[in-house]
């Protein structure tokens, strides 16, 4: 067998790494832009990553059952693309947090359309063995274009004289170039894959119990981390209120994102060594330690280093949690797929919106103890639910 992923894999790598270079010029200029320019607070920031997130959950879970059917995964893969592509610039012609939050959904609508597809193509086009590897790959080279995001935004602003209307306006640029690469993609998978995907004989679409094992055993867990994970915005806000400058916050988005990216691919070779379940696990506590040590940051050091290592959390979950659907929903991944994001996204909705208002009516320090201890209990709990529940292997 072949250690190389396969080509579609990377094409797919390539695509994420553009299409959040496009993404990641807006979305850390979001929390100045809103508080700042249009006079929202922290309730509307937790809305805004929650919303968001939950729109997309639901569109996922639609999208997934379609993308059981191999034909319509192009579609939606270009499509999703195009509507993030078409809707994020007209942010910059906002005048209200409400209209900014609403963009925000219909961008991470895209987002919904896009993802159970592709994550079910890759996982369909990989050997077994390498499953976590390809999901490291993707994820790494998302976190790479996240990278460049946010210092193209950072020069606009501090060597280019833009303002941030402006930079949101420039992020159209990248956008068409995802779309091109995208529809590029999908035409090389269908002449490389499709045949075979297409004559298949079909299987029924599948309810919330997917193959033989039922897919909430551990996934119901899953989404109670994603419940009590502090917001990417509210984090962005307690870094400013620590003493980042709004405008250096790009540059600490981008220096974030150079540590999920190297612990993406990190993550993805460990989950294929000692099991995602572990990998995800050890991903939880570092989670706690960071979360509790961000409510105690007193300065702009402390918050920078802080909120680094937190970017190690992504690279150890999130391509963990990708292998495991994988392995339990084999035969109908793109079902699989569809209700991991979307009872994670509905998670992350009420998360976003409850730790906003205990920012917002208490304190920042407040919110990440909650946040922090709540995780701990996942940490404990997390050991006995696998035993309990005999949680698969990739």
């Amino acid at each position: 067998m072949s250690n190389q992923l396969p080509r579609q894999v990377k094409l797919f790598g390539a695509v994420s790494l553009l299409n959040d270079f496009a993404s990641e010029m807006v979305y850390p200029l979001l929390p100045a832009f809103i508080t700042g320019v249009l006079g929202g607070g922290a309730v509307a920031l937790g809305a805004l990553d929650g919303a968001a997130d939950a729109a997309a959950a639901l569109v996922k879970l639609v999208a997934g059952r379609l993308a059981d059917r191999p034909a319509r995964r192009g579609p939606l893969i270009v499509g999703g693309y195009f509507v993030a592509a078409a809707v994020r610039p007209i942010i910059a012609a906002t005048a209200a947090a409400w209209q900014v939050i609403g963009l925000r959904v219909v961008d991470r609508l895209g987002k919904g359309l896009r993802t159970p597809p592709r994550d079910a193509l890759i996982a369909d086009v990989t050997p077994a063995p390498m499953v976590g590897r390809a999901f490291g790959l993707q994820r790494g080279l998302d976190h790479v274009g996240a990278v460049i995001g946010p210092l193209v935004a950072w020069m606009l602003l501090s060597r280019g004289g833009a303002d941030v209307r402006t930079v949101i306006l420039a992020s159209i640029i990248p956008g068409v170039a995802v779309l091109v690469l995208a529809a590029w993609a999908v035409r090389d998978g269908k002449r490389r894959y499709g045949t075979v995907r297409e004559t298949a004989t079909p299987q029924p679409l599948p309810s919330l119990t997917v193959s033989y094992r039922p897919l909430p055993s551990y996934l119901i867990v899953i989404a109670f981390f994603y419940l009590l994970r502090m917001p990417e915005t509210l984090i962005i806000l307690k870094a400013q209120q620590s003493g980042i400058a709004v405008a250096l916050i790009p540059l600490l988005w981008a220096a974030v994102h150079v540590v999920k990216a190297s612990t993406s691919f990190v993550g993805g070779a460990l989950s294929d060594r000692i099991g995602p379940s572990r990998t995800m696990w050890i991903g939880w506590l570092v989670y706690v330690a960071l979360a509790a040590g961000m409510a105690l940051a007193a300065g702009p050091l402390a918050a920078w280093v802080l909120f680094l290592a937190l970017g190690v959390v992504a690279g150890l979950t999130e391509s963990p949690e990708r292998a495991l659907v994988s392995a339990a929903t084999r035969g109908h991944r793109g079902s699989g797929f569809g209700a991991y994001h979307a009872l994670t996204g509905v998670a992350a909705l009420s998360g976003g919106i409850g730790l906003g208002v205990v920012f917002q009516s208490v304190s920042g320090s407040t919110a990440f103890i909650v946040s922090a201890v709540g995780a701990v209990g996942l940490v404990i709990l997390w050991p006995f639910w696998t035993r309990l529940h005999r949680v698969p292997p990739p």
